[in-house]
């Protein structure tokens, strides 16, 4: 460019004819920001949304989708599993702390429950050497 030439100035404006960048994109999410957003405005949440809203919402979505993700493909390969069933996500879910109080009083949909028996049904160590020695005795009376 000369230097007495008339310049653009620069930042000012939307490039035109650049390619479209989503806000996705922009922001490193995989979730849709802009579908997010339309969703708070249809919604009706609050007369007016902030252009940060949808941006932080999707990075929190997507965080949670990640990690539920995460624990519940563990849950998957600790059953000798590669697909991610019902079942998988109910036992990364309930046995996350955190996780399981947010979804505490969610239900999903073919995820059983956890593994438990309780302490009392359980035989008692002392019981335990007592009916040894007694299963000796029992048998010879039969």
């Amino acid at each position: 460019m000369a230097a007495g030439g008339a310049a653009p100035a620069a930042g000012r404006g939307k490039k035109k004819g650049g390619k479209a960048v989503s806000r996705s994109l922009k922001a490193g999410l995989q979730f849709p920001v802009g579908r997010i957003a339309r969703y708070l405005k249809a919604g009706r949440y609050a007369q007016r949304v902030g252009s940060g809203a949808p941006v932080y919402l999707a990075a929190v979505l997507e965080y949670l989708a990640a990690e539920v993700l995460e624990l519940a493909g563990n849950a998957a390969r600790d059953n000798k599993k590669n697909r991610i069933i019902p079942r998988h996500i109910q036992l990364a879910v309930r046995n996350d702390e955190e996780l399981g109080r947010l979804l505490g009083r969610v239900t999903i949909a073919n995820g059983g429950v956890l593994p438990n028996i309780h302490s009392v049904l359980l035989p008692k160590k002392s019981m335990e050497k007592a009916s040894k020695a007694g299963s000796a005795s029992q048998s010879q009376e039969f």
